[in-house]
């Protein structure tokens, strides 16, 4: 009997032995093993465990290794995980051209006057009449939405019992059309610009150095903002590999010169990185290809905005809002989850208010005559106003005397006064009355640089429609038309998708606080958890309205109508209530509008909390059972709104749980996006 083979039973048979042997049946121990059943035998924990015992010994602050990246379309902010506030830098890039630089235009996307009419505001016609009326005294459509928006703030100031001041209008252009700046002489000025003038030896400028360029024409300088929204700015770039090296040169130049961080220490450096609600796949792909190999940090955490936002305030379930400078974006988290179908993009940010503003003031002959916002500068000027001014509490509506100083290169400085009325809050009023943003135009210019992403990742609807979109477009969608709830008047129709965005069903009025006098157009729906409702099957001899003439194709699916597109023109208050509908029955309604937490730049306007929260309660009081308060939650004491979503990527930086969420350049060169499903939630 061959050794080594115990058991083996005595052969009778008399067959000659071989050196080939039965073997035999398998031990039932083996069974039921454990390999590769376990978290601790897969790649991620043997690399977290070759990370660890890599790690010096030597005692650092918590998060002094941990870099965390939020950028934006107006500003980035970059930062060590164990800093306070992070640093914030202007996302622009001047790059010095050899062909000669076209000077820049500014697209208009706030509606403007009849061409050929003169944009100053009609006065009262007499005092006698009711103070509270408003009438348009022009056929021409602009002067009717303004007139719209205007009615809806005078309906809210008589609930509250503000007297309206009569003539205001005179009298602010009275005022503000003759008057004269003040000269600041340049020692008596203590914020003035060092401008860059005449030829320089760098090549490139970035942040606040781009911004100080005197002429960038002349200098051959070209200067282009690579974030626009929630993508990439394909408008003034011709391919995304411009865009991505002018964010990698925005990223060097600010770890050197305000961190003292060469690319040599690069290799020992962790990133998170804050990336949109609702993002682009190509969007999360490139900037993770960037940071992992093109710049070599040691591993990556990506997370979205919302998420990081509930961290840095320190709760685990809000509709969180996050009002940007080109888009605002809502989304719904539960217990640390985004809700996928309840996150919404509306095309809607600062930059509109900031736009809508200057041409409010120029109704009342705005003193600085030679503005032009196309330039930094000039920009910067309304956006000044805008921070100082702008106000969303009735309360504040005076007729009252301000001041600006405007800094142009080769001038002293000049001092305003201007005088404004209702300018102040009507501006900020746009983001709830839509209906003088130009959609069509905003999308004018973009290009599809990166149209496809193969990756082995499963694509599903909600990548690019989600449910709370589809609720909010659901009478634009082809189907069934005889039901009541999806019926439409053309006319209503019409002058929705034109002026205010696209709202559901049937409008009805609904009382802000218990008033009788302020009307306001919500959704009429029925509030149950339908959301696999609605007519996916769309038929296809159906045409929809949109326009075509863009080269960016739209993603229609089965709908036949462009959901995103038309979603975005939603106000804002009807946005959130479609997002937190989506999100589940009354009860999740319930629960996240009594946690809205809203962030960004724009949320620092003064009474933002308070006109929110009322216009929300008038929706979901009568649609809602049982709905109590709705509650926006202020951010942490002496945390600044427009950096809370970067404290949240601060506060996931240090946490020890993170430590399963890294990937290292070795697991993207494998795995790629796959592995970016695997150690994050939202993909």
């Amino acid at each position: 009997m061959p050794r080594g083979i115990p058991n083996a039973k005595r052969d009778d048979t008399g067959i000659k032995y071989t050196t080939f042997h039965v073997p035999l049946s398998t031990n039932p121990k083996h069974l039921g093993t454990t390999y590769l059943k376990s978290e601790s035998q897969t790649i991620w924990f043997r690399n977290s465990q070759r990370r660890s015992k890599e790690e010096t010994t030597q005692e650092s602050r918590r998060g002094s290794q941990v870099l965390v990246i939020h950028l934006g379309s107006r500003f980035s902010r970059i930062g060590r995980a164990s800093d306070v506030t992070p640093v914030t830098v202007p996302t622009v890039v001047a790059r010095r051209c050899k062909t000669p630089v076209t000077p820049p235009t500014f697209i208009e996307g706030i509606a403007r006057p009849r061409a050929g009419k003169k944009n100053l505001r009609p006065s009262e016609k007499s005092l006698d009449q009711n103070e509270y009326e408003v009438s348009a005294t022009s056929d021409d459509p602009f002067e009717e939405k303004i007139a719209a928006i205007t009615t809806s703030l005078r309906d809210r100031m008589r609930f509250y019992k503000f007297r309206v001041t009569p003539n205001a209008a005179n009298i602010a252009s009275t005022f503000n059309g003759p008057f004269r700046p003040e000269i600041i002489a340049e020692h008596n000025d203590p914020y003035r610009v060092d401008w860059i003038n005449g030829p320089t030896d760098e090549e490139v400028l970035v942040g606040d150095k781009a911004l100080r360029l005197a002429d960038p024409q002349s200098s051959n300088f070209i200067v282009r903002w690579p974030i626009y929204g929630s993508t990439f700015n394909t408008r003034d770039y011709t391919s995304s590999q411009v865009v991505l090296s002018d964010i990698e040169t925005l990223l060097r130049y600010t770890l050197h010169d305000k961190f003292a961080i060469e690319p040599r220490d690069y290799a020992i450096l962790s990133v998170v990185l804050i990336i949109p609600d609702f993002y682009d796949r190509y969007y999360v792909r490139d900037l993770v290809s960037l940071l992992l190999v093109s710049m070599g940090f040691k591993q990556l955490c990506a997370q979205q905005e919302s998420l990081a936002a509930t961290y840095g305030a320190g709760i685990s379930t809000a509709c969180v809002v996050d009002i940007g400078a080109k888009t605002t974006s809502i989304a719904c988290v539960d217990e640390g989850l985004v809700v996928a179908d309840s996150r919404m993009s509306l095309n809607i940010g600062g930059d509109d208010i900031t736009e809508f503003l200057y041409v409010l003031l120029e109704r009342i002959s705005f003193p600085y005559k030679d503005i032009n916002l196309a330039i930094s500068y000039d920009w910067n000027v309304m956006e000044d106003l805008k921070a100082r001014l702008c106000t969303l509490m009735e309360v504040d509506v005076a007729l009252n005397l301000y001041d600006f100083v405007v800094r142009k290169p080769g001038s002293p400085a000049e001092k305003y006064g201007l005088r404004a009325y209702d300018e102040i809050i009507l501006a900020p009023m746009v983001i709830f009355e839509p209906r003088v943003i130009e959609f069509d135009n905003k999308r004018l210019g973009l290009q599809d640089l990166n149209p496809s992403v193969t990756e082995e990742i499963l694509e599903h609807t909600s990548d690019h429609v989600t449910s709370a979109m589809v609720i909010s477009t659901q009478h634009l969608l082809p189907g069934p038309s005889d039901t009541p709830a999806l019926q439409y008047t053309d006319q209503k129709a019409d002058k929705t998708s034109s002026d205010a965005g696209p709202t559901l069903g049937t409008s009805s009025n609904i009382i802000v606080e218990g008033s009788t006098d302020v009307p306001m157009e919500v959704i009429d729906i029925e509030l149950e958890d339908n959301k696999s409702s609605g007519p996916h099957q769309s038929s296809p001899s159906k045409s929809a309205r949109r326009t075509s003439s863009e080269p960016v194709q739209p993603f229609l699916g089965s709908f036949g109508v462009d959901v995103c597109f038309e979603a975005s023109k939603l106000p804002l208050d009807v946005a959130i209530f479609n997002s937190a509908r989506a999100s589940g029955g009354d009860e999740k309604i319930r629960k996240y509008l009594q946690a809205v937490l809203v962030i960004g730049g724009t949320a620092r306007i003064s009474g933002m909390g308070h006109a929110l929260e009322s216009r929300l309660q008038a929706i979901a009081t009568p649609l809602v059972q049982n709905m109590e308060r709705v509650q926006i939650i202020p951010p942490p004491k002496d945390v600044d709104h427009r950096v809370l979503a970067w404290k949240g990527g601060a506060v996931l930086g240090k946490m020890e749980g993170a430590a399963e969420l890294w990937m290292t350049q070795q697991d993207w060169d494998i795995l790629g996006m796959r592995g970016l499903k695997e150690r994050c939630f939202f993909l």
